[in-house]
Parts: C-alpha cells; sequence; structure tokens
C-alpha cells in the first residue's frame, strides 16, 4: 500500500519545477490572504478564487506533461483556432459592458483573446525554429504580421489590456529571435511620430485614460476617480501597512475593482512597503527562474517560447504595479496569481506549466 502511494505521489510531481511551484505557491499564498481581506463582504469571491486555483494547478499539471515535440506540433493549429475564434467574435460576439469579448459556444462562454497569449509565442517560436540561422528581415515581417492581425481584432473589441500583453508577448519572441536594436529604435521613433495620427482613432474611454494618467485631477469623481484613490491607499500604508483586514481605503469601498485589477492597492495599505518588496522579489525569483530555463533551452523553439512567456509575466506585473500607483494609465491587467479570475488566472498557469515541460526538455537532452 505504502509503494502505491509513493508510486502515485511521484506520478503526481513528474516534470514539476520544484522551485518554479515554490515561488508560484507563495505568491498565491500572499494573494489569497489579500484577496480575503479585499472579498471580506463577497466571501463567495473568494471561495470562486480557490475552485479557479484548482482549475489552473490541473491545466499547469496537464501542461507541463506535454512534451516539446508536442508543443511544436499544437503551435500551428493553436494560432489558426485562435483567430478563427477572434474573428467569430468580431462577428457574432456577445457584448458585455461596451465590448464584444466573449464568444458563446453554446455549452461554454470563452474569451479567445486569451487564448493567443499561448497561441502567440508558440506560433512565432515554431515560425523563428524553422528559420533558425537564416533569419532575415523578410522572417522579421512576417513574424510582424502574424502578430498584428490577432492583436488589431483583439484592439477592435477593445480590449486595450489584453491587446498589450498579446502584443509583448509577440515582441518578446521576435527580439529574442535577433531583432536588432536599431531596427527597435526605428520602429520607436516612427510610433513616437505617429500618436498625433493615432489619438483621434482611439476610441473616448481610451483617450480619456490617457488624459486621466497625465492628470487624474481634472475629473476626481470620474475617470480620474481609480487613479487617485488608488495612490492614497499605496501612500497610506506606510512602511508596515495598517495590518490585515485594517485597510480603510480597502474596506470603506473607496478602491474600485479592488479584488481585481487595483488588489495590490490592497496589498499597500494593508502590508505597506515591506509587503511590497517581498512580492516584487518573489516575481523577480519567478522571473529569474524563468529566464534560467531559457538561457538553459535545447532549441531556439524552447528558448523563444520560455523567454516570452517569462517577460509577459513581467509585463503582467510591471503594468498592474505602475498602474496602480500612477505611473502608467490605467489598463485592464491582473496582478500575476494574486487578482482574482478565471481565464486569465488559468493561461498564467498554463504558461509556468509550459515552462515545466520545457525544463524536462533539456534534462533529457543532457542525459
Amino acid at each position: 500500500m505504502r509503494n502505491l502511494i509513493r508510486v502515485a505521489g511521484q506520478r503526481l510531481v513528474v516534470n514539476i519545477d520544484g522551485s518554479l511551484m515554490l515561488l508560484v505557491s507563495l505568491i498565491i499564498g500572499l494573494g489569497l490572504v489579500t484577496l480575503y481581506s479585499a472579498t471580506k463582504e463577497t466571501p463567495a469571491r473568494f471561495n470562486a478564487q480557490l475552485v479557479n486555483i484548482s482549475t489552473g494547478l490541473v491545466a499547469m499539471w496537464i501542461a507541463a506533461q506535454v512534451p516539446q515535440k508536442l508543443l511544436e506540433r499544437l503551435a500551428v493549429p493553436a494560432y489558426v483556432i485562435g483567430l478563427v475564434l477572434l474573428i467569430g467574435v468580431a462577428f457574432a460576439g456577445d457584448i458585455v459592458n461596451g465590448a464584444r469579448r466573449w464568444l458563446n459556444l453554446g455549452f461554454t462562454r470563452i474569451q479567445p483573446s486569451e487564448i493567443m497569449k499561448i497561441a502567440i509565442p508558440l506560433a512565432l517560436a515554431w515560425f523563428f525554429n524553422r528559420a533558425e540561422g537564416t533569419a532575415r528581415t523578410r522572417e522579421f515581417i512576417v513574424a510582424a504580421l502574424l502578430l498584428v492581425v490577432p492583436v488589431a481584432l483583439i484592439m477592435k473589441q477593445p480590449d486595450l489590456g489584453t491587446a498589450m500583453l498579446v502584443s509583448a508577448a509577440g515582441f518578446y519572441a521576435i527580439f529574442l529571435a535577433g531583432l536588432s536594436w536599431r531596427v527597435i529604435l526605428t520602429l520607436g521613433g516612427i510610433g513616437a511620430a505617429s500618436i498625433p495620427f493615432i489619438w483621434p482613432l482611439l476610441h473616448d474611454y481610451q483617450r480619456r485614460r490617457i488624459s486621466m494618467f497625465l492628470d487624474p485631477t481634472q475629473d476626481p469623481l470620474g475617470a480620474g476617480y481609480h487613479t487617485i484613490q488608488s495612490t492614497i491607499a499605496v501612500g497610506s500604508g506606510g512602511v508596515l501597512g495598517k495590518g490585515w483586514l485594517n485597510g480603510t481605503q480597502t474596506h470603506l469601498e473607496f478602491i474600485p475593482e479592488r479584488h481585481t485589477d487595483f488588489i495590490f492597492a490592497v496589498v499597500s495599505e494593508e502590508f505597506g512597503l515591506v509587503g511590497n518588496v517581498v512580492l516584487v522579489i518573489l516575481y523577480i525569483s519567478l522571473i529569474t527562474r524563468g529566464m534560467v530555463i531559457a538561457s538553459n533551452a535545447a532549441t531556439t523553439f524552447s528558448r523563444l517560447l520560455a523567454g516570452s512567456l517569462v517577460l509577459s509575466f513581467f509585463t503582467y506585473a510591471f503594468v498592474n504595479m505602475g498602474m496602480v500607483s500612477g505611473i502608467l494609465p490605467v489598463v485592464g491587467v491582473p496582478l500575476p496569481f494574486v487578482s482574482y479570475g478565471g481565464t486569465a488566472l488559468v493561461t498564467l498557469f498554463i504558461g509556468i506549466g509550459i515552462l515545466m515541460s520545457l525544463t524536462r526538455r533539456r534534462a533529457l537532452s543532457r542525459t
């Protein structure tokens, strides 16, 4: 009986990277403590998050068992399916809060843009792996087109936050494939020069977000409310914070979306600078471990895939913290493994699972 239990336990942890699992678990633990406080008045959300995390862990375990060769074979189908679903959203998607982001399949409702967070790195890693050693201007142009098409469809929904995350994941894959800094700086200059032409094309709410970022006091009770209240919460926490469950901005409901996009404000208010530093160290450690996996990858495919996924985690954390702190415009980006969420959280877990799968591939290559 003991042998059966031991064998079953070994099968459960096979291909699970201990360092990644420990870091993710610590972040989840801090997230659950914070979420409990943020949702004290609505405990059903906390219970739902436990279900979301359980689902994510199962998805992570499954992704960790997928061999690299199968990941390569899945790259093109995943991209094509994601693109078809995005087109489906554009024509027949459900409209929620003024945005057409969801596709009703009858038995369930999905958000195809989340699929592209994984499909884009997979597809671009597969594409550059085929052109290993011969990536020229033509290959970079094709890769850019593979990225621009789904991003344009996501922007049309509109979903600026997800579009930015998908763009970042694709850019990282292209950059790691060898895109020169000269090209990057040139494109950056073109982008800056085109701002006056892009501004009229933005939706009203997107222009308002940028205006409020520059001066949230223009509309303190309207569009600037989120930024003002979150920065008050961040500053009021001080060094040690007000203590768990004692955040006044949180429990007097001044912080909007305190369980999702603005949960970092709850961390700051209740745990102060110390809590923020602990969380940042955990994220840095997670990203560092991921970059070690990427740098030791056995193939171009695994290197680009691991690198783009890890740097995407960095983008999640940096943009969310910057948004809550008032140094970046407000966009819909959750704090990884801390914010309440379903599809986005499961996508993050799948990314971690893929990293674990690539770690296994490196170990097999050495043997």
